[in-house]
């Protein structure tokens, strides 16, 4: 490993000179500095990590709380494309991230003390069984620099997928394709599923139908067992309707395996339509019709205002940062 005395040598300086430059202190000449930043670059140098947090107080480490509730973790496709998102924009601003646990050694502790003890720089709550967790209510309350993902405090920056713009947007296409009998099988309850149902019944309004209660059923996100028991009702009613709308892609695909046993074909018989676009509704057989959220972006702009909180406390205001998405046109939407 290269060290600041092995700049020296190679600079013909002395290492005070060397460490001057690299601190960007201001009694040594710019042409200097320059110097021998080159050359501490061209030799590969990179600076001591644990030096650089006794100088600064930072430690260049940003703590990620991630809890799903369907146990499927990194395998989660959104929120492994946020995670990649969060990586990435973490490590060109030269920060590595940790996942947060409620252990060290076999001692149990809180989030926050979890986060103390590591001394992070900042967190992002990237996913989480329940906001409303003792433990995420202390660790929002910390001073901590804290940024949410699809989650909203007050007085916490967050970044949110525009749930509301994104049933809107799938349901205007919908609208456009002739469908009127329009079932929505939402998520358990959350401020995303509240965003969403809002929007569902909005359009509702705006279009002027009736959608019996009946056609509204809800599933938890990712449980394709409860999907399919919910499409199967759906289909039982005396006028099922001619268009479902999932909660995610991996509940549209739940009730797609129910709708094929029933021997029924998508869209000619029934049209489905899901939410985030995974890789597999575009692969799927039929294609599916689903709202592709923008993981990827939400999970750099967690990165990039967390560290903004981290490194300009003074003036950054503590906002919602809101990331749309598009209609992803597949082939399990008839037009009528």
């Amino acid at each position: 490993m290269v060290s600041v005395k092995d700049i020296a040598t190679a600079c013909n300086v002395s290492v005070a000179t060397v460490s001057k430059a690299l601190n960007d202190y201001s009694d040594i000449s710019e042409k200097t500095r320059a110097m021998i930043k080159e050359k501490a670059a061209e030799m590969g140098y990179l600076p001591n990590m644990a030096a650089v947090a006794l100088k600064t107080s930072r430690t260049y480490n940003i703590g990620i709380i991630f809890v799903d509730g369907v146990n499927i973790g990194l395998r989660h496709e959104f929120f492994a494309s946020v995670l990649q998102g969060i990586k990435a924009q973490a490590e060109s601003f030269g920060y590595c991230i940790t996942f947060i646990t409620n252990r060290i050694g076999e001692r149990e502790v809180t989030y926050r003390e979890y986060c103390r003890n590591r001394q992070f720089d900042g967190v992002i709550i990237a996913c989480t069984t329940n906001f409303n967790d003792p433990q995420i209510l202390e660790l929002i309350s910390s001073d901590i620099p804290i940024v949410t993902i699809d989650h909203v405090f007050n007085n916490t920056m967050s970044i949110v997928s525009d749930n509301v713009k994104g049933i809107r947007d799938l349901m205007d296409y919908l609208y456009s394709m002739g469908h009127r009998r329009i079932a929505y099988i939402h998520g358990d309850d959350s401020s995303v599923t509240q965003d969403r149902l809002t929007s569902f019944y909005q359009c509702i309004e705006r279009f002027g139908l009736e959608i019996p209660p009946e056609y509204i059923l809800e599933c938890k996100y990712h449980d394709t067992g409860r999907a399919a028991e919910c499409t199967a009702k759906l289909l039982d009613l005396k006028e099922p309707p001619t268009c479902i709308l999932y909660p995610d892609d991996y509940t549209a695909i739940g009730g797609i395996n129910l709708i094929k046993n029933r021997n029924l074909n998508i869209p000619n018989d029934i049209s489905v339509a899901g939410y985030d676009g995974i890789t597999y509704s575009k692969i799927h057989e039929p294609s599916i019709t689903t709202l592709q959220q923008d993981s990827d972006t939400m999970g750099r702009e967690a990165v990039t205002h967390l560290i903004d909180l981290i490194e300009k406390p003074k003036t950054t205001l503590k906002e919602k940062f809101v990331v749309e998405g598009s209609v992803l046109i597949g082939k399990s939407v008839k037009s009528l």
